[in-house]
């Protein structure tokens, strides 16, 4: 595990654990000094933080104000279903606990473009706010064009072409960089702002407070070309979650025998490898989540042998998947404990050129070659129907070895032969990673992994 992240609620962007507001001091992450002993012991042990921003709205209001809109239809945005008259909206936030510290800046109903809720007569409906300046949602091109504009998603939502508003998250992204020492940002709901305001935002934390820090922005939507498109505009700087793949792994997942092959068809790590932070899972597609995209228990350690034990892409690992989940829907770490012998896998052996043998519908293998600094390889089976076999080449100078499988689900001994090839194989729905069975590293395998983080 090299990196994480963190994320805190989107209303007060400036307190860090620091203020006492809405009720506490501390945050999720417990206080300011707590938050930064994080970060540094964090960073101490080669594990970099990417802070998790939500800028495209707010939340937690410190008090309503009146102000002019009109409501919308909810799958076509640009189309007004009212007139415009007066609602009363939650678009007030002062920031009384901070009292100015960082940044004087208030905001009130003109930075927003749209809410969702009408507290004079408590009906919900999609409100475009009519400012003096602004009558629109953010111009097309600058937001994604599903229903009509996809501007507003919940909450207060800012409106970008407000001065005001620029100003201020440009400034609290340049104040973040020298509070904690992070390593990257996630940029939450990317399609929803504007493109060119964090095409700027990024170019300054590059260029004079972040250099070097990871850029990713959560774009979830099931469209490669529109994907593509945004991220030739953003910059090769810049990277977005495989959302194709995710659903790929859904549909492979629920279908009798499908075809594995396909696995990658139409995916942003197929397409833009470089650009591509591939997942299996995350909390918008976990069971009873509005996005959730099913995936088979049996399902889980194949498609995470195919993001952590290959070259292209940047793998995520899912929080839910690795610990499990508590709260009204519980479930328990997938995959049965191989999870973290797969993270393993990737950081001692899954190095160096890569072989693919795609060449049968329900069968899928591939061999890591190693380098001259980690030259063990590795070779990955794993089938969705029956039991699944490969003959593959690792190596001639890996002659002689007897090669085992690291998860501990074959148990089946491959002799490595003279031409450096051997026969691979797993079990009916499931995935086995060979690796020679006295190679540096073997013994952490059997350590035990906790996943009792919550002290049960």
């Amino acid at each position: 595990m090299r990196h994480v992240f963190l994320t805190l609620y989107p209303g007060e962007r400036y307190d860090l654990g620091e203020f006492d507001q809405k009720g506490s001091v501390a945050t999720k992450w417990g206080t300011k000094e707590e938050l930064k002993r994080l970060c540094s012991n964090a960073k101490e042990n080669g594990v970099g933080i990417y802070w998790d921003a939500v800028l495209n709205h707010k939340f937690a209001a410190d008090h309503k104000e009146k102000c002019p809109a009109a409501e919308v239809d909810e799958q076509d945005r640009n189309k007004f279903i009212s007139d415009k008259y007066e609602i009363t909206a939650w678009v007030g936030f002062d920031f009384p606990g901070r009292n100015g510290k960082y940044s004087e800046q208030k905001y009130h109903w003109y930075h927003f473009s749209g809410v969702d809720f009408n507290e004079a007569n408590g009906k919900k409906a999609i409100y475009k706010i009519m400012g003096d300046q602004n009558q629109g949602w953010a111009e097309d091109g600058d937001v994604d064009s599903e229903k009509g504009n996809y501007d507003y998603l919940m909450g207060s939502d800012l409106d970008y072409s407000h001065p005001e508003v620029e100003k201020d998250v440009l400034n609290w992204g340049a104040w973040l960089a020298g509070e904690l020492p992070l390593a990257g940002i996630r940029f939450d709901a990317v399609k929803h702002y504007s493109e060119d305001f964090l095409r700027k935002f990024i170019s300054m934390m590059d260029d004079k407070y972040g250099r070097g820090w990871f850029f990713v922005g959560e774009f979830w939507k099931d469209s490669l070309n529109d994907m593509s498109r945004y991220l030739a505009r953003m910059g090769k700087k810049f990277s977005l979650f495989d959302v194709p793949l995710v659903y790929n792994f859904s549909q492979i997942s629920q279908g009798n025998s499908a075809d594995m092959r396909k696995v990658f068809d139409d995916t942003l790590v197929q397409r833009e490898p470089v650009n591509a932070v591939t997942l299996v899972m995350n909390h918008d597609t976990q069971p009873y989540q509005a996005l959730e995209a099913p995936i088979a228990d049996w399902f889980k350690p194949l498609a995470y042998a195919l993001i952590l034990l290959r070259t292209s892409g940047y793998p995520c690992v899912w929080y839910g998947d690795l610990y499990g989940i508590k709260g009204e829907h519980p479930f328990p770490p997938s995959c049965w404990g191989a999870l973290p012998k797969l993270m393993l896998a990737r950081k001692l052996y899954a190095y160096g050129e890569q072989a693919d043998y795609f060449d049968y519908q329900t069968c899928l293998g591939w061999v890591k070659y190693g380098t001259w600094d980690r030259p063990h390889g590795c070779a990955v089976v794993l089938s969705n129907a029956g039991p699944g076999e490969k003959r593959m080449h690792v190596g001639e100078m890996h002659a002689g070895e007897r090669w085992t499988d690291v998860l501990g689900w074959s148990d089946r001994e491959v002799e490595i032969g003279r031409d450096g090839f051997g026969v691979f194989r797993c079990g009916q729905c499931s995935v086995s990673v060979y690796v020679n069975k006295d190679a540096k590293g073997r013994e952490r395998f059997s350590e035990h992994f906790d996943t009792n983080i919550y002290d049960e």
